[in-house]
């Protein structure tokens, strides 16, 4: 029998409690917002362009000062439309980021019809509007132009963006230090030439 040193004997298999935890999915894709935002706060300190993560709008019903200012109850005041905007050499833009864990697609039920409408808004406008889609579990990044993503939405012939789908009509962001997600180049290429 193996002993450690406070003198317990070690458990064995069977006195052992798993210790996997379940999966969650509401913070999913926190680490490419994360991205974007050091990469737009290093393209505002280069003065590249003015790109910022928009606020969820909520309204706080109750705030607990017993222990700092902690929100204890709050409500969302309406649908949130997308993640960022800003301007770029003039031109205004609009861009949703989402994160899949799958290797072949992302779900559309993701993408929720107001951020649809929005964005088709945007382009009506003539702003700027794209996705920014991360695959995860392959590492791999995209910048794909709204227009693709709203069209095969109202076609409505499949559930979810494939992969190929995705990788063929967008741009892949590859990954760095400063900027983490260099995605400004593949904007003037796409949108300025």
């Amino acid at each position: 029998m193996i002993r450690y040193p406070n003198g317990a004997p070690a458990k064995t298999k069977t006195q052992r409690k798993k210790t996997s935890k379940p999966v969650k999915t509401g913070n999913r894709g926190m680490g490419l917002e994360s991205d974007i935002n050091d990469s737009n706060l290093y393209y505002l300190e280069k003065n590249l362009c003015l790109i910022t993560k928009r606020p969820t709008p909520i309204n706080v019903v109750k705030v607990d000062y017993t222990r700092g200012a902690i929100i204890t109850n709050a409500y969302f005041e309406k649908q949130s439309t997308t993640d960022y905007n800003g301007v770029y050499k003039g031109r205004y833009i609009d861009f949703e980021a989402k994160s899949t864990h799958s290797k072949t697609s992302l779900p559309l039920s993701n993408i929720p019809p107001q951020q649809v409408a929005h964005l088709e808004r945007v382009l009506e406008h003539g702003g700027i509007a794209f996705f920014i889609i991360e695959f995860t579990m392959l590492q791999e990044v995209y910048l794909i132009d709204a227009k693709h993503v709203i069209d095969f939405i109202n076609k409505k012939e499949r559930q979810s963006l494939s992969y190929d789908f995705i990788k063929t009509n967008g741009y892949e962001i590859k990954r760095g230090f400063h900027p983490r997600l260099d995605y400004l180049p593949i904007i003037e290429e796409k949108y300025f030439k």
